[in-house]
């Protein structure tokens, strides 16, 4: 059966337009001299030269692959058209870039409801080497190991929680401190095999959450978790599709890997700064963007 599009074009063209508006709107000469202002009341020593909506600004386009030079540059094309800005340095957006403080948290409009929530991890090459480089010179550089969490607030799906390290970052136990930390609002916690354990199940039992997480085939009920074993008897009371349906687990997808698919078709899936400190940060970054793109602020 050949396939449709079923995409609504005129929302779809729409989307797209306002990429562009969003990556080349510099709304920071709007409130250039009120944000100075703010940030250097009490400031002690040598004043701010430049808001941090400006460094927001560069570390959005940062993200698009602009490296610190190029951010210069464009900088610099922006001061002499008119707005005669002191022209910031390339190591001073690096630096400035790589101390912002980001946050990732559910907002404030979804604190009060329950929320479906996904947490899954995976990877980000540190390098951009091509696979045949990789493959010829047995070159390996290791991963960027990233879990996040996911949710579906009242406008849309964002990253309310993350955790970045090297591949050997504990997911399992990572996933479990971000339940823990955001359990209030859990409404179902969707996750894949990797979270099919006894210590996930007894936690989100302690805190009386579902959940919709996928059984190995081969599982059994002697354990001594009683929530797994209910959910072991669920998953083996009915045939693979029917309990998908039943758990509404098709939801895992867009809250976990169709967020890590969005964010590495957008930014791509691979680090540009070499020391350890500033990768994890350059990760994060890309997901805090994606986020802004989302309209998550």
């Amino acid at each position: 059966m050949r396939y449709k599009d079923k995409r609504n074009w005129k929302e779809t063209n729409e989307k797209y337009v306002q990429i562009g508006y969003f990556y080349f709107n510099p709304v920071f000469l709007l409130t250039w001299n009120e944000e100075l202002k703010k940030m250097n009341a009490g400031k002690v020593g040598e004043p701010y030269l430049y808001p941090e909506s400006m460094i927001k600004f560069l570390a959005v386009l940062h993200c698009k692959s602009f490296n610190y030079r190029a951010l210069q540059g464009a900088m610099k094309s922006l001061s002499e058209m008119n707005h005669n800005f002191p022209i910031i340095n390339y190591s001073q957006i690096c630096r400035r870039i790589n101390e912002l403080n980001i946050d990732f948290k559910i907002l404030e409009e979804d604190t009060k409801d329950y929320l479906l929530v996904g947490i899954d991890g995976s990877g980000e090459k540190v390098s951009n080497r091509g696979e045949w480089i990789r493959q010829q010179w047995k070159v390996r550089r290791g991963w960027i190991k990233v879990v996040i969490m996911g949710v579906k607030g009242k406008k849309s799906k964002y990253v309310a929680d993350i955790r970045v390290g090297n591949e050997n970052l504990d997911e399992r136990a990572v996933a479990r401190q971000m339940v823990r930390k955001n359990q209030k609002n859990i409404g179902i916690l969707f996750a894949d095999g990797l979270h099919e354990n006894e210590a996930m199940f007894d936690l989100c039992e302690k805190y009386d959450i579902p959940t919709a997480i996928k059984l190995r085939d081969n599982c059994s009920v002697k354990t001594k978790s009683p929530r797994r074993k209910r959910e072991v008897r669920i998953y083996k009371s009915m045939p693979y599709e029917e309990w998908t349906r039943e758990k509404g687990y098709g939801m895992r997808w867009p809250l976990t890997e169709g967020i890590y698919s969005g964010s590495k078709k957008i930014f791509g899936e691979y680090v540009s700064a070499t020391k350890k400190r500033n990768m994890y940060h350059e990760v994060k970054l890309k997901f805090w963007a994606y986020n802004l793109l989302q309209g998550v602020t």
